[in-house]
């Protein structure tokens, strides 16, 4: 077994894409962070990235650490969380945790604790959804319509408001562009926008759904969700699949999203370190 670390973004690209495209919704968070990085469409970053891939002799895993993150596993296969967790430290001195595949996650933290000391607390979890049978929801009220460029202040603030730990730094910037890319719709009650539901870009025929975001005022009115429904159905249209993520603490979401016609596919944790 070969372990290979890199901080090229299109080296491990090229090397594990063929890989991770044989389940697309699986492994979304890491081909859409690597995607990025190769084509020059991510934020600039003032430290590399640490791309991980095991190869039997073909890829068998993979794993990836961007800055100011923590690592990040995916599906791995728990028996590769060790060798993995080694070739992180031996490039990286600290790291403030794991996320991914409960076993795997567990096992990489088990490693890292007994070769630096510390310990380990697993903190959320979360929940991969595809859409299988898709339902449009209703609610009380309102339409949907794509993101208006004088609400990128606006965008900013509800991500910084709903998603400090996905979007630590730049909300501006992020919010601008969703607008440039088109994939930021609102849904509007009065004149007035209620609640917002953003989309990653297709990437191999999957699109990730998401921030989803409605202010505490305007909630329990169905506008997430059926902006959900509303997007998701643009997605299908084409010719795409449409997965999210959910919080698995949060069981109304969880509720909301399979009415709308979206399963479980797999459930991940975070799990954090502390000296």
């Amino acid at each position: 077994m070969d372990v290979r670390v890199t901080s090229d973004p299109q080296a491990f690209e090229q090397t594990v894409f063929p890989f991770l495209q044989q389940d697309p919704v699986l492994h979304t968070i890491i081909m859409s962070n690597v995607h990025e990085r190769a084509n020059g469409t991510a934020r600039a970053e003032s430290e590399p990235s640490y791309f991980v891939s095991v190869h039997d002799p073909d890829v068998i895993g993979v794993a990836m650490r961007t800055p100011g993150r923590g690592v990040y596993l995916g599906a791995l296969p728990e028996e590769l969380a060790e060798p993995i967790a080694d070739a992180y430290a031996d490039v990286l001195p600290e790291l403030p945790g794991v996320a991914g595949h409960r076993p795997a996650a567990h096992k990489f933290a088990q490693r890292w604790v007994e070769r630096g000391g510390g310990s380990l607390t697993e903190t959320r979890g979360t929940r991969l959804h595809k859409l299988i049978d898709f339902t449009p929801l209703s609610a009380d009220g309102g339409t949907p319509r794509p993101m208006n460029a004088d609400e990128v202040d606006l965008v900013a603030a509800w991500g910084k408001d709903g998603f400090v730990e996905e979007l630590s730094t730049g909300h501006h910037e992020w919010a601008a562009g969703r607008l440039a890319d088109g994939t930021m719709w609102m849904w509007e009650v009065d004149g007035e926008a209620v609640s917002m539901v953003g989309y990653h870009l297709p990437l191999f025929g999957v699109c990730r759904v998401g921030p989803v975001y409605t202010p505490p005022e305007h909630r329990r009115h169905g506008y997430a969700g059926a902006l959900t429904s509303h997007v998701s159905a643009l997605i299908l249209a084409d010719g795409n699949q449409a997965c999210l993520y959910t919080e698995l603490a949060n069981p109304t979401s969880n509720k909301i999203y399979h009415q709308a016609g979206y399963r479980p596919v797999a459930d991940f944790v975070d799990v954090d370190f502390s000296a």
